[in-house]
C-alpha cells in the first residue's frame, strides 16, 4: 500500500521529457498501431491529503502526432482524422476525481478533440513520488481510457475486402506521467 504524503500537496507541471501522451487503435482488424504526441503541456494542483481537491489540464499539439510512419502521420493530420489546420490542439480539463484506493483513482474531465467536447473518465494509478538528483519533487501516474473516435468527429474509414474496416472506432488513450512540483510564489 502506498502512503500518501500530505507534504507533497502543491502545484505541479508535466515534465514533458518524461511523460508520454499516447494512443492505440486497431488497424485492418488484425493489429494495433501505437502512437503518441510529442508536444504538449499541462499541470495542475495535486492534493495528497484530499485527492478530490486535485485538478489538472493538458493541451496537446496535434501536429506532433507520431506513429513511427511519416505517411500515416501525415494522413492523421488531414481532415480525414484530426484536421490540424482547423483544430491544432486537443485539450483535457479535469472536472472530478474519485479515490478507488490509495493508488487508484477515476479522473473525469472534459476532452476536446476537433469541435467536440465530451466527458471522459481515465483510470489513473499513482505510481509514487521521489526527489530526483536535481532536487525536483516528482509524482508519477499511469492512466488509460477508451473512447470512440467517432464521438469526436474522427470518422475516416475504409471497408476491407474480407469484411471489417481499416481503422477501429475504439481507441485506447494511454498516459505515463511524471509531474514536477513547482516552487510556491
Amino acid at each position: 500500500m502506498t502512503v500518501l504524503d500530505p507534504t507533497l500537496t502543491g502545484k505541479y507541471a508535466l515534465d514533458t521529457t518524461h511523460t508520454r501522451m499516447g494512443f492505440v487503435a486497431r488497424h485492418a482488424m488484425v493489429t494495433k498501431v501505437r502512437g503518441n504526441f510529442a508536444e504538449f503541456d499541462g499541470g495542475g494542483f495535486l492534493d495528497f491529503d484530499e485527492p478530490t481537491k486535485s485538478n489538472g489540464t493538458v493541451t496537446i499539439q496535434v501536429a506532433s502526432v507520431n506513429t513511427g510512419n511519416e505517411q500515416r502521420d501525415g494522413h492523421l493530420r488531414t481532415n480525414d482524422f484530426f484536421d490540424v489546420a482547423t483544430y491544432p490542439t486537443i485539450t483535457f480539463a479535469s472536472t472530478d476525481i474519485e479515490r478507488v484506493d490509495d493508488e487508484n483513482y477515476k479522473l473525469t474531465g472534459d476532452l476536446t478533440i476537433k469541435d467536440v467536447t465530451k466527458p471522459v473518465t481515465i483510470d489513473i494509478e499513482y505510481t509514487g513520488a521521489a526527489v530526483d538528483p536535481y532536487g525536483n519533487q516528482r509524482a508519477g501516474f499511469e492512466g488509460k481510457a477508451v473512447i470512440n473516435r467517432r464521438d469526436f468527429n474522427v470518422n475516416f474509414n475504409a471497408a476491407l475486402e474480407a469484411g471489417g474496416v481499416l481503422v477501429a472506432d475504439k481507441v485506447t488513450l494511454e498516459f505515463d506521467i511524471s509531474a514536477i512540483k513547482q516552487d510556491e510564489v
